[in-house]
């Protein structure tokens, strides 16, 4: 039952719309695209599933053909009136409104196990991920849908080229793995970039036991100057005995250190502060 590239372009069609740029629209128009994001996404009879930007429904209902208990969040009401009629018959709650702004908590209750499942244009996937992991500790899970550099940031490891202050920032609270890429021409319109899945899996607890704050404030100031050896770009942050104390080169720089040497950077740097001078 899910949506052809025929049946996508006759919705526009009849219901008279066109893809909002402004909203990074880009509708997926292949059925198997769509059921293997259902299949990678793992849910199945019992499970909660947290779609956001539903679109036409091409994703939602390969979701809710999997047994799945579906809230479909959409942003923009123009496509509503498509929309509905195809998803609220399988069961599907679809709720309008901007998921950057939306309150969580009265829209998925207190219980955990949610599933988020998503394709996200560029310029709310990051923000959008980070603050559900920070804010939203009911999904456990999550699958996304983002142009494939996007993808690189969010699943990458110290020393790779991707790898920057998002990427540990997400190691912090969750495993993310990037495991498939999805070709531009599954797409309507067709997009300039390709796109990749990330799966990101909740931890229990933070990677590490560190203050939090001053721990992004590092991350971001050692970032910041990425060329810049640490003693340099942490000046004022955290002195040179510190990156020693915590077993850290002062002549490293930020792309070499994983989110257990951040986090013993901030432990020691929390540690020098306490300490009587």
């Amino acid at each position: 039952m899910t949506l052809t590239r025929k049946e996508v372009l006759g919705l526009l069609e009849r219901h008279d719309l066109r893809p909002s740029r402004a909203l990074g629209q880009n509708f997926v128009v292949d059925p198997n695209t769509v059921r293997r994001i259902a299949r990678l996404s793992g849910v199945g009879p019992g499970d909660r599933v947290l779609e956001i930007g539903a679109g036409l429904g091409s994703l939602t209902v390969a979701l809710a053909e999997t047994g799945a208990e579906v809230v479909a969040v959409e942003r923009d009401r123009r496509l509503l009136p498509a929309l509905l009629p195809l998803v609220e018959p399988l069961g599907v709650r679809v709720v309008q409104g901007d998921a950057l702004s939306l309150d969580w908590q009265a829209l998925l209750g207190t219980g955990d196990g949610w599933v988020m499942v998503a394709n996200l244009p560029y310029n709310v996937a990051v923000p959008l991920v980070m603050d559900l992991l920070q804010k939203v500790e009911g999904i456990s899970r999550m699958l996304v849908m983002v142009q494939r550099e996007v993808a690189a940031r969010l699943a990458a490891r110290a020393g790779e080229e991707a790898y920057g202050a998002v990427s540990v920032k997400i190691a912090y609270r969750a495993r993310a793995t990037v495991v498939g890429r999805v070709p531009s021409t599954v797409f309507v319109p067709k997009p300039r970039v390709e796109s990749a899945l990330v799966a990101i899996e909740r931890l229990d607890e933070p990677a590490v036991s560190a203050d939090e704050q001053l721990l992004f404030t590092l991350v971001k100031a050692g970032f910041a100057h990425r060329r810049k050896m640490l003693r340099r770009a942490l000046a004022g942050l955290a002195s040179e005995e510190v990156l020693v104390a915590a077993g850290v080169s002062p002549e490293a720089r930020a792309e070499e250190l994983d989110i257990e040497a951040w986090g013993r950077v901030a432990v020691c740097a929390t540690h020098s502060e306490r300490s009587p001078s």
